[in-house]
């Protein structure tokens, strides 16, 4: 059976362009996307990258879903650490008022307080378990010691702000959507927020604490391969592991891929030929530069190096024509056991990003591919 499939925009900044173009970019795939099919259409939050401009989710939400009529629209993820529970049910309750039932509040550990500090990751070699090739993991704690994490930090809180549990971040959430949040006997009601008909997920990139608050709550999760696809089976794992009847009767996994997709393979490895020179801009601290050309990337110098040092995420971006780009979606699925596929897209060009798009949501519902 075909798993539904949904997108992860980042609405990425091409050289030569800007922020606003970004954004115009994103509403119009979005909806592109509804039109081809995809169940879901959500947006991340980045800071400090100067080629990414989804910095406000619930900002771009509202604007997405003000461009569109049935998808389903959503953060992945609001980073909690920045922001208090109540101004997050406030900010998608207004939404939801002008656009009922069709929100996911996707909600991340990452932004708290401490977040940057490093932990150490423990040397594994790469590995294949059922077709899906897990790479050794990639250690940020040396990227992380860098003094500009230490003043992103401090940019994204008030002074001597302190993030709470996660748990208690989600607890507190879910309250105040169901209107049930009280604390020193006092009951609070959010407005709008109360009531809303959000879906509320959780994001994970490990077996940390996100798998195991949303499986103890009985939220659904996802978990990121096209990020740390080291940790997604241990994620996912986790998360079953956890899992308690909740909002849910049964765990729903949701796993992203980073995928390229052309009429022939060989002009999906050209388009994503600048990939390599954007996740080493991430990696060496620099924040995500603005998505080159392809003929940008090959004039633009390249060591073994770098190669090592972005070696994991090229081996795990699925590039290619349609039907073998939707066949290792369907290794992913088998793999990871996924109840549903999101899948994210960077070309320098927005019309080859929707081109990639449309292939391969043909080939994946089994339209004739338009090549």
């Amino acid at each position: 059976m075909t798993v539904p499939l949904s997108i992860l925009d980042l609405s990425p900044i091409s050289s030569g362009s800007d922020a606003g173009a970004a954004l115009r970019n994103t509403i119009d795939l979005a909806r592109r996307a509804e039109s081809f099919g995809y169940h879901r259409f959500w947006v991340a939050e980045h800071h400090f990258a100067p080629g990414v401009a989804s910095a406000a989710p619930a900002v771009l939400i509202g604007l997405i879903a003000a461009a569109t009529d049935r998808i389903r629209v959503g953060s992945g993820a609001v980073q909690v650490g920045h922001q208090t529970a109540l101004s997050v049910v406030e900010q998608f309750g207004l939404i939801d008022a002008v656009h009922p039932g069709r929100l996911d509040l996707g909600l991340g550990r990452s932004g708290r307080r401490g977040s940057f500090a490093p932990t150490p990751v423990a040397a594994r070699p790469a590995r294949v378990v059922d077709g899906l090739l897990i790479p050794p993991p990639f250690d940020f704690s040396r990227l992380l010691t860098q003094p500009r994490f230490a003043l992103f930090a401090q940019l994204l809180q008030q002074p001597g702000a302190q993030s709470p549990d996660f748990a208690e971040v989600v607890d507190d959430i879910r309250a105040l959507i169901a209107g049930t949040y009280t604390r020193d006997g006092l009951d609070v009601h959010a407005t709008p927020g109360e009531g809303a008909k959000v879906e509320l997920w959780i994001l994970g990139s490990s077996a940390g604490q996100s798998a195991t608050v949303a499986g103890e709550r009985g939220l659904p999760f996802a978990a990121n391969y096209h990020v740390a696809p080291a940790s997604v089976l241990e994620a996912v794992s986790a998360y079953r592991a956890a899992f308690r009847p909740g909002v849910l009767d049964r765990p729903y996994v949701v796993v992203s891929a980073d995928v390229v997709v052309a009429p022939s393979a060989a002009a999906a490895k050209h388009l994503a030929s600048p990939y390599r020179h954007w996740v080493r801009s991430i990696r060496t601290g620099a924040g995500a530069i603005p998505f080159p050309t392809p003929a940008e990337a090959a004039a633009a110098p390249w060591t073994d190096e770098d190669q090592a040092l972005v070696q994991d995420r090229l081996d795990t971006q699925f590039v290619g024509d349609p039907a073998s780009v939707a066949a290792q979606l369907r290794t992913l699925r088998r793999a990871t056991g996924a109840d549903e596929l999101l899948v994210t897209t960077i070309t320098h060009d927005h019309a080859d990003r929707v081109r990639s798009f449309e292939l391969l949501a043909r080939e994946w519902h089994g339209a004739p591919s338009e090549v």
